[in-house]
């Protein structure tokens, strides 16, 4: 595994800034002169207070809508400031302990991208990705023009960006679609940036297949965990636990090679307290989540139970994309609970830094109660979940195990020596063995 040292402790807290301060969609685009980019800033001791360790950011260079039609890789996109504005944002959450993540959009670009409008107009069109006559486009969205992964210039032109802005002060780079584009481009780029930048971490956006082979043959430091996503919001809306059991082999293999960035949410996809059928429920997710291996991370809302579904339309993103304004605005009791949970649990994966990468094994399977251990050495805990009617009995020595003491969990008193344990109907229990 070829993580930098500091991605151990690392714990994300995911923006997406266009919409998070209200610059797209908006019916007037914001000037440069807003530096709506520094309203993330006031957001930063927030993030702070909710135990997060790193700010993952969605794309902030110049394009024309959603970020991901890149105009100017080396233009802070006006509707969010300017450079210094982004200078200004590095600096402060660098202040407070945070590392910054970028995301890098280099499978294609936005129709107005410079080289594109040259080649459209008859030039140089080596740039780009073709099919017969025509501009190939990723996943037929005629706006996101295709790059060719085999040109030299283009790669030149990908290592020179990430280089930038590495120099300008981020820690590492989320490549979007990095599932579409070839793995022998990511294998030319990845070397160079790291030669004169060795502490970025680089994580490629890769949804299905082989994600131990791409990260071999790209050079990844880490791939998106979608499998293990699925299984967690899946197993507990169906009642079927086995799923989830054997998504977490799958990611213990994984974890034999490289270290997954791990979510229950993002920018991407219907938010956590949507997607569950049963709002008591979302705790549960957010427990695999932070007592599993993986680099986890928490998209901005989440954490205050913030609701919202992505629609496959126009615009079908904009409801999980939503402006924020001011900290638990408009949360009501159950935000603040959620709140206090991910603080709770954060703290408790903070504290157990060897969880980063632990391997769980399962000690009761059933399609309502799992309970599984999860170890890195002689460290571990274990974690029970149930989503049944009915209390969950789990004798301890049954399981192979001693007494344990209770950590963390629904209805459960804390730092209480027991032998053995009930998880209250819909609740969780996390356990320290002794």
């Amino acid at each position: 595994m070829s993580d930098p040292a500091w991605v151990e402790h690392v714990l994300w807290w995911q923006v997406y800034p266009l919409g998070f301060v209200g610059a797209h969609p908006a019916d007037t685009a914001p000037e440069p002169g807003e530096h709506r980019l520094r309203r993330i800033v006031d957001w930063l001791d927030y993030a702070v207070e909710l135990g997060a360790s790193g700010l993952a950011l969605g794309p902030v260079f110049h394009s024309r809508t959603h970020g991901y039609d890149t105009i100017d890789h080396y233009r802070i996109d006006p509707r969010l400031g300017d450079d210094s504005d982004f200078d200004h944002l590095i600096g402060e959450s660098h202040s407070r302990g945070l590392r910054v993540l970028l995301d890098g959009v280099f499978n294609h670009v936005g129709t107005e991208f410079p080289r594109y409008r040259e080649a459209v107009d008859g030039g140089d069109r080596s740039w780009f990705a073709t099919r017969g006559d025509d501009f190939a486009t990723f996943e037929g969205h005629e706006g996101l023009i295709t790059l060719d992964h085999d040109n030299a210039d283009v790669i030149d032109y990908t290592v020179d960006v990430m280089s930038h802005w590495l120099a300008r002060g981020a820690d590492g780079w989320r490549l979007d679609a990095a599932y579409a584009v070839p793995d022998r481009f990511w294998a030319q780029v990845l070397p160079r940036v790291r030669q004169a930048h060795p502490a970025a971490w680089f994580v490629g956006e890769v949804i299905h297949g082989d994600y131990v082979a791409r990260v071999r043959d790209s050079g990844f430091d880490s791939v998106t965990q979608y499998e293990l996503w699925k299984a967690v919001w899946s197993s507990i809306n169906d009642a079927n636990f086995h799923e989830l059991d054997w998504a977490l082999t799958r990611h213990n293999e994984f974890l034999d090679t490289f270290v997954p960035l791990t979510f229950i949410g993002n920018h991407d996809v219907t938010r956590i307290a949507s997607r569950l059928t049963d709002p008591a429920h979302v705790e549960h997710a957010l427990v695999v989540l932070l007592t599993t291996g993986g680099t986890p991370s928490v998209y901005a809302g989440d954490e205050v139970a913030y609701r919202g579904v992505k629609e496959e339309r126009f615009g079908g993103d904009d409801a999980v994309r939503p402006e924020f304004r001011s900290p638990f605005d408009g949360v009501g009791e159950q935000g603040h609970q959620m709140f206090r949970s991910h603080q709770h649990l954060i703290g408790l994966r903070r504290r157990h830094p060897w969880l980063h990468e632990a391997r769980t094994t399962a000690l009761s399977v059933t399609n309502t109660g799992y309970v599984y251990i999860t170890r890195s050495g002689d460290d571990a805990l274990v974690v029970a979940l149930n989503v049944a009617d009915e209390p969950l009995p789990a004798a301890l020595s049954g399981l192979g195990l001693g007494h344990a003491e209770i950590v963390a969990g629904s209805g459960a008193p804390p730092a209480e020596v027991v032998p053995d344990i009930v998880v209250p109907p819909h609740g969780w229990v996390i356990l320290n063995p002794r």
